[in-house]
């Protein structure tokens, strides 16, 4: 199994996923994931991986607007972790990012919207 497709099992946010495109090749791999995570909002994943290049998109939104994009399309030279960055809020709201793969992208994610917490409602 893929890597991502365990992470995405892993992972304590995701409630489903779908494969909406997956290619392979001698040595690449192009894979499309539609994500919906628990609070109701999706995580779109965008990656090809080979063995002389990684391009990724992850895109996380609620009703159809962004919450945060992380990318390294290398257009933002200015960014201190070029061509790694993310879009916060807005794709005009640039920013360096260091997380860099889906493990990583989750682990923001799982902070921001960790699951209901039985415990919290009990009553002591």
């Amino acid at each position: 199994m893929l890597r991502e497709l365990e992470s995405l099992e892993k992972s304590s946010a995701v409630k489903s996923y779908e494969i909406l495109d997956y290619k392979e090749g001698d040595s690449f791999y192009f894979l499309k994931i539609g994500a919906e995570l628990i609070d109701g909002s999706v995580l779109y994943i965008r990656e090809f991986v080979s063995e002389d290049e990684y391009n990724y998109s992850f895109q996380w939104q609620k009703d159809g607007k962004l919450i945060v994009r992380w990318d390294n399309a290398p257009h933002h030279k200015d960014v201190e972790t070029y061509p790694h960055h993310k879009h916060v809020g807005s794709k005009d709201n640039v920013q360096p990012s260091k997380e860099i793969s889906l493990e990583d992208i989750l682990r923001v994610i799982e902070e921001k919207i960790k699951p209901q917490s039985s415990a919290s409602s009990h009553l002591c």
